[in-house]
């Protein structure tokens, strides 16, 4: 397994969901399925001993549904980037795992090139979410968020970063793009985070989105 390989786990309760992803991810250059488990008790023994690099996880299963899967590695502080990958596609659900921690919600059934994709840009540090979900989420946070209040003013060094998030790229080519450090980048991005009010970079995104200040 080369350095730059992204690994993966997957948890979903369907043998035959674990089976597609993984023979869908055998045919992915630099990308390798490091375990499959079909509940994340299990999956979380083994990502013990080594964690993967992106978690593929399910949300309805056995024992402990995905947000709950989400908020445990998120307490634990994890060095794991998520990626829902289901059939439900609800608004609450949408919400809880994005809240939860996911940067990426992807509905059973997508070709496996937008699998493939998803991995990459979240493990890049990106976010992707697909339009259906993205319109979802933003109907529901346009409803809770009705009433609040003004969002302290972005700079326009920040909304540049913004517009740039927006279109899925990584902190790396975000800097080359505007030709400055990875790390300046992540200053930006987590003041970008603080003024939204927003969790992570999908949640930002999809605030900006509703509020206007940039468009999907």
């Amino acid at each position: 397994m080369s350095e730059n390989t992204i690994k993966v786990t997957i948890v979903d309760d369907s043998a035959l969901a674990r089976q597609f992803i993984a023979q869908a991810l055998s045919a992915a250059p630099g990308i390798e399925v490091l375990a499959t488990a079909a509940d994340p008790v299990i999956a979380f023994d083994r990502m013990r001993r080594q964690w993967p690099d992106v978690l593929v996880v399910d949300i309805e299963m056995p024992r402990m549904d995905g947000v709950e899967t989400l908020r445990h590695l998120r307490e634990a502080h994890a060095p794991v980037r998520t990626i829902v990958f289901t059939a439900f596609d609800t608004d609450e659900r949408i919400v809880g795992a994005v809240q939860a921690g996911a940067q990426g919600y992807l509905l059973k059934g997508v070709p496996r090139e937008e699998i493939f994709n998803a991995i990459r840009v979240v493990h890049g540090g990106g976010s992707l979410l697909q339009p259906v979900i993205a319109s979802k989420l933003l109907k529901q946070v346009s409803g809770e968020r009705k009433a609040a209040p003004e969002i302290d003013a972005l700079t326009p060094r920040e909304q540049h970063v913004l517009k740039l998030l927006a279109q899925g790229l990584q902190n790396k080519e975000i800097a080359a793009e505007l030709v400055i450090t990875e790390r300046t980048v992540k200053f930006y991005v987590s003041s970008i985070l603080s003024k939204l009010g927003a969790g992570n970079r999908t949640e930002a995104v999809t605030l900006a989105v509703q509020r206007g200040l940039v468009k999907l």
